[in-house]
C-alpha cells in the first residue's frame, strides 16, 4: 500500500469547477466506478461531497497508466493531477464540466468486492445493507440526509443560541417513572437488586433547571422507549428539548415556529409564512380524522349522520342510535381507479384497523346514476338525493364510517392517507407546518373504561377545564400542543402545573396513593414547594424533522446506525448475551 506522505488534500471531490480549470489539484476517495476503455481509464472518485472523475489517457506514464488499470471499486485513492475540462459533460454531477488528468495515483489501501453495488438507487434487500451499513452510508444518497441531518442541527443551535437559550447536559442514568412506553433498565452493580433507567425523554430535569432559575433551556437530547417500532419510530432518538420560563402557550408555540422556518429556509431556501396556522385537536379529528394530519391536500371527512336519518342501512342506524355518527370521505375523480377489486383492498385495509366494513357509494364517469354497496336498503330516490347531499360528483367515490364518533373518525383519517397516495395527489416539495393545539387531557382505557393521562402527569389542564376534573373527564383538555409537519408529528409539549395543590389533585385523580406519588415523584413534589416559576416547553424530534424534510421514507434513512423493526442491529448482531461472568456482577441470572 502506498503511504499518504507528502501529499495533502486541495479540494474535496464535489467542490472543483470551472473556475480550478488548469490548477494542479490533490483530492482523495473512494474509487466508485472504474471504466477500462483499452488507451484510457476513467475512475470517478467519491467523497462525501461528490464525484469527480479521474483520467489517465496516452499522456500519462506508462507506470502510472499499470498502476490505474490495478484498480478496483471502493479502492482508497489519493490522485494530484491538472483539472481540465471535459470533453464530454455529465449534467448529473456538480462535477460533470471537469476532469483530473492524474500525474500522480497512490492506492492507499485495497477493498474486497462489496456485497452490493454502492448505486445512489440501490434495489438490495435493506437488511443486507444494514448487515453491511457502513458501506451503505458510502452512498451519496445517505451522505446527503446525515449532512441534512447536521445541519438541521446546527441551523437550530444557531437560532436558539440568538435567542438566549443555554445548552445543558442531563443525566442518561435516571430513575424509572411513568412515561408513554416501557423504559429501558440499566441493572446497578453497586446497589444490588436496584435500576437504572434511560430516559424517554427528560421531563423532569428540565421542569427542575426551570425550579433552579434556567430560564430558557435546551438540549439534543438523546431518548430511549421500549415500544413498537415503525417507520417513523426508533428505540433510541435524538430529541431537541425545549423549556421556557414564564412564558404560556403563545410564547412557546412562537419561538418554535421561528425555529422551524429557521431551519426550513436554511436547509431548503423555502419560506414559512407566520404565524402557522393552529386546529384544535377537535377540529383536527373532524375535518382529517388524525390528530395529526397532512393538510397538503384537501378531501377533508364530512359528517353525514343527518343526511342518513331515515335510512334503514343497520350499521348507520345503529350507529346514530348508540349516540355515534356517520361520517363520509370523497374522492373526486375516483371511480376509474377504486374498480371493485380496488375497493375490496380498502375494505380489507379498514378491516385491518378496525373496522367492521366500508360501506360506499361510487359514481362512474360514464353512468347516470350512482351505485351502492348498501343499495338495496335504499328506496326510491334516496341515493341520488343522499349523493346529492354529501357533495358526491360524477367520476367521484364516497366511503363512509359508522359507530362511536372517534373510533369512525380515526378509520376514514387512515383511509384518507391511503387513498392520496393511491390518487397521486400528495403535492412534492411543500411543507406545511401545522400547530394541533388543546389536547384531550385524559383518554379512556378501552377495556377497563377507566380514564387515563394523555399526557405526563405534570402537564396543565386549560383553565376553563379545571371544574370538570373530577366529574366529567370528557370535558377537559389540556394546555398541550403538537406541531405537525406534513402528517408527521414533529414534537409535542404542554404548559406544566406549577401550584402543588393542583398537581397532589392531578395524582389522586389519576389513582396514584400518597404512597405511590412519593416513590415515583417525591423529589419533583418536593422541588414544587420551593417557587416554581410558570413554564413550559416542547421536544421536537431531530429524526423526523430530518426525514420529512430530507423527503426520506424512514428514520433509517436518516439514521447513521439504525436498528430494524425487532430493535436489533444486523451489522454488531445486538442485542447479544453476555456472559454469566457479567450478569453474576449485576446480581442478575436469566430464566428460559
Amino acid at each position: 500500500m502506498d503511504s499518504i506522505k507528502g501529499l495533502r488534500r486541495t479540494h474535496y471531490c464535489g467542490e472543483f469547477g470551472v473556475t480550478n480549470i488548469g490548477e494542479n489539484v490533490i483530492a482523495g476517495g473512494f474509487a466508485a466506478r472504474v471504466r477500462d476503455k483499452g488507451g484510457i481509464i476513467f475512475i470517478d472518485l467519491r467523497d462525501n461531497t461528490g464525484i469527480v472523475q479521474l483520467v489517465f489517457d496516452d499522456t500519462t506514464e506508462k507506470s502510472l497508466f499499470e498502476k490505474a488499470k490495478t484498480v478496483r471499486s471502493e479502492y482508497n485513492l489519493m490522485a494530484r493531477g491538472i483539472l481540465r475540462e471535459r470533453e464530454s459533460v455529465n449534467k448529473d454531477i456538480k462535477t460533470g464540466g471537469v476532469e483530473i488528468l492524474v500525474t500522480e495515483l497512490r492506492i492507499l489501501s485495497k477493498a474486497i468486492t462489496p456485497p452490493f453495488e454502492l448505486l445512489d438507487n440501490i434495489k438490495t434487500d435493506e437488511n443486507t445493507r444494514l448487515k453491511y451499513r457502513y458501506l451503505d452510508l458510502r452512498r451519496l444518497p445517505l451522505q446527503r440526509n446525515l449532512l441534512a441531518r447536521h445541519n438541521i442541527a446546527r441551523l437550530a443551535r444557531e437560532y436558539f443560541y440568538s435567542h438566549n437559550f443555554i445548552e445543558i447536559e442531563t443525566p442518561t442514568f435516571i430513575k424509572s417513572t411513568p412515561e408513554g412506553a416501557r423504559d429501558y433498565l440499566v441493572p446497578s452493580r453497586v446497589h444490588e437488586g436496584k435500576f437504572y433507567a434511560l430516559p424517554q425523554s427528560p421531563q423532569i430535569y428540565k421542569q427542575l433547571l426551570m425550579i433552579a432559575g434556567f430560564d430558557r433551556y435546551i438540549q439534543f437530547a438523546r431518548c430511549y422507549r421500549d415500544e413498537d417500532l415503525r417507520a417513523d419510530r426508533q428505540p433510541e432518538f435524538t430529541q431537541i428539548d425545549v423549556e421556557m420560563a414564564y412564558v404560556d402557550v403563545d410564547d412557546i408555540l412562537s419561538m418554535v415556529e421561528g425555529v422551524a422556518a429557521h431551519v426550513t429556509k436554511g436547509l431548503l431556501d423555502i419560506d414559512v409564512p407566520l404565524p402557522l396556522p393552529r386546529l384544535s385537536f377537535v377540529d383536527a379529528m373532524e375535518r382529517y380524522g388524525s390528530d395529526k394530519p397532512d393538510t397538503r391536500y384537501g378531501m377533508e371527512i364530512i359528517n353525514a349522520t343527518d343526511f342518513v336519518q331515515g335510512i334503514s342501512f343497520p350499521p348507520f342506524a345503529d350507529a346514530i342510535a348508540k349516540g355515534g355518527s356517520v361520517r363520509v370521505l370523497i374522492a373526486e375523480k375516483s371511480a376509474a381507479v377504486f374498480t371493485r377489486k380496488e375497493i375490496d383492498k380498502c375494505v380489507e385495509f379498514v378491516k385491518g384497523i378496525g373496522a367492521g366494513g366500508l360501506p360506499y357509494i361510487r359514481w362512474a364517469e360514464d353512468s347516470d346514476l350512482p351505485a351502492s354497496s348498501f343499495g338495496k336498503f335504499l328506496e326510491g330516490n334516496q341515493l341520488s338525493v343522499l349523493a346529492e347531499s354529501i357533495g358526491l360528483k360524477k367520476g367521484g367515490t364516497a366511503f363512509f364510517s359508522a359507530g362511536i364518533t372517534r373510533p369512525a373518525l380515526q378509520i376514514l383519517g387512515s383511509l384518507r392517507v391511503k387513498i392520496a397516495k393511491q390518487l397521486d395527489i400528495v403535492p412534492a416539495g411543500q411543507f406545511n407546518y401545522l400547530w394541533v393545539t388543546d389536547m384531550p387531557f385524559f383518554e379512556q382505557n378501552a377495556e377497563t373504561g377507566a380514564w387515563e393521562a394523555a399526557h405526563h402527569p405534570f402537564t396543565m389542564p386549560l383553565d376553563e377545564c379545571v371544574q370538570y376534573l373530577d366529574s366529567a373527564p370528557e370535558k377537559v383538555f389540556a394546555k398541550a400542543y403538537d406541531l405537525v409537519l406534513n402528517g408527521t408529528e414533529l414534537c409535542s409539549g404542554s404548559i406544566r402545573i406549577t401550584n402543588p395543590e393542583l398537581q397532589q389533585r392531578m395524582f389522586r385523580l389519576l389513582g396514584l396513593t400518597t404512597e405511590e406519588i412519593a416513590e415515583k415523584f417525591g423529589f419533583l413534589v418536593d422541588a414544587y414547594q420551593y417557587g416554581a416559576p410558570p413554564h413550559g416547553g416542547v421536544g421536537i424530534g431531530l429524526d423526523r424533522l430530518a426525514m420529512v424534510l430530507c423527503g426520506a421514507e424512514s428514520l433509517r434513512d436518516v439514521t447513521a446506525f439504525p436498528k430494524t423493526k425487532d430493535a436489533a442491529e444486523p451489522m454488531s448482531e445486538c442485542p447479544a448475551t453476555v456472559s454469566g461472568e457479567q450478569l453474576a456482577e449485576l446480581h442478575i441470572r436469566t430464566i428460559k
